[in-house]
């Protein structure tokens, strides 16, 4: 079968860890062609190339800059999306019939070249559902339904419920997705919606003792106190104002010690905060070298994750399937319309708390202070993982379709 993916993320290889790669190889493993348009943002100066790998072919598409930059030159280079993922269809794998087309959200302008594949090829169009956009951005403040600039809502709006129409199936990260989704776009047949979480193919992130000791005093990170780390974006999806009121509250507290890792939108905001209060306990990156942060975040105790309290739409973060693959509880600070606390606390792998509530995250720092509850947490995590996340877990929930 060929398998045409389709997807914002910059990799030149699916040997490297992540939700769509691990997923990639699920299929080439089961002796699949699989043919996967990943662009380059302008700012790299890398042209459009093709990559072959032989039972595996990557499209380079270059783009104009979506990440990291103003807002003007996302929208324009969102808006030209379609026409340069069509263009590089045509022009690479005009020869190719495919009978599957794989893409995700977001962006949700590429309802034109997934509609192309489709109408030229007779070929299923399944749609990975990881961004509800333009309602997340509403809800942010960054775009409003009404007014002078209410027409890029009205226009994204048409361009989201046209990629819904096109696709056959859609796979949701959570039954909060499909709750959402159905409920505001009652025009959806139900039974073409399903959950197919975010996954990976789990790794042995065996605890190496002497490395922890070693990465810890590099960085000056105390041994003796509970470590939090949070890694990722740092932007308004994260509800930053948030994080900084927690490390504020925390900043007397001689049991914990907090570790920021992570780009975006909001850093400066952040390292403003950490320049100004120079609090004790927590320390922040802007980077760090991918092995580097592996290691590092496979010695901490706890696994952070934060969104922003003004969200109606119900995100579920992937970094939480990296903290469940070391083995390590986690504290989600959230909306309360994601359901990724009432997952995590069911598992039993973690806890929950609003964010706007600085005494319940107080609360619940506290509880996970305790060790042997971190590590049976932590244990429960792995086992979650590798009974709900599996790369081959939505492998198998796509390919059910197929067959």
């Amino acid at each position: 079968m060929n398998v045409l993916f389709l997807t914002l993320l910059d990799f030149s290889t699916i040997e490297e860890s992540g939700i769509y790669t691990d997923l990639l190889r699920e299929f080439v493993k089961d002796q699949h062609n699989v043919f996967i348009i990943s662009p380059t943002e302008k700012r790299k100066q890398k042209t459009t190339r093709l990559i072959d790998k032989g039972n595996y072919k990557i499209l380079k598409l270059q783009i104009g800059n979506i990440q990291k930059t103003n807002m003007i030159e996302k929208g324009i280079s969102t808006l030209t999306l379609e026409s340069n993922f069509l263009r590089g269809i045509k022009n690479y794998f005009s020869n190719v019939k495919f009978d599957l087309v794989i893409y995700s959200t977001p962006p949700i302008t590429l309802q034109k070249a997934v509609e192309y594949v489709k109408m030229r090829d007779n070929a299923k169009a399944y749609l990975l559902l990881k961004d509800i956009f333009p309602q997340n951005a509403v809800d942010l403040g960054m775009i409003k339904k009404t007014g002078i600039i209410g027409f890029l809502y009205s226009y994204f709006r048409y361009k989201e419920k046209r990629l819904y129409k096109i696709s056959d199936y859609i796979g949701c990260m959570s039954q909060a997705n499909v709750d959402f989704l159905l409920k505001h776009n009652p025009e959806i047949p139900p039974n073409i919606v399903e959950i197919c979480p975010n996954s990976i193919e789990p790794m042995n992130n065996k605890k190496d003792e002497e490395l922890i000791v070693e990465i810890k005093k590099k960085y000056s990170i105390p041994l003796g106190k509970t470590t939090f780390i949070y890694g990722g974006n740092i932007g308004r999806p994260q509800g930053i104002d948030f994080l900084i009121e927690c490390l504020a509250a925390n900043k007397a507290n001689d049991k914990v010690y907090f570790v920021i890792v992570g780009s975006g939108t909001e850093y400066n905001k952040l390292k403003t905060f950490f320049d100004n209060e120079k609090p004790s306990n927590a320390l922040l990156f802007s980077q760090l070298p991918k092995v580097e942060y592996e290691v590092l975040a496979n010695s901490c105790d706890v696994g952070l994750i934060f969104l922003d309290n003004r969200f109606t739409i119900p995100n579920f973060p992937s970094r939480l399937l990296s903290y469940m693959q070391a083995s390590m509880p986690v504290l989600a600070a959230t909306d309360v319309n994601t359901d990724i606390g009432e997952i995590v606390e069911h598992g039993e792998f973690g806890f929950w708390c609003e964010s706007s509530n600085v005494e319940q995250f107080n609360k619940k720092v506290h509880q996970l202070c305790d060790n042997e509850l971190r590590i049976q947490m932590g244990l429960n995590a792995r086992r979650y993982l590798e009974d709900n996340y599996t790369a081959k877990h939505s492998y198998e929930i796509i390919m059910n379709h197929i067959k």
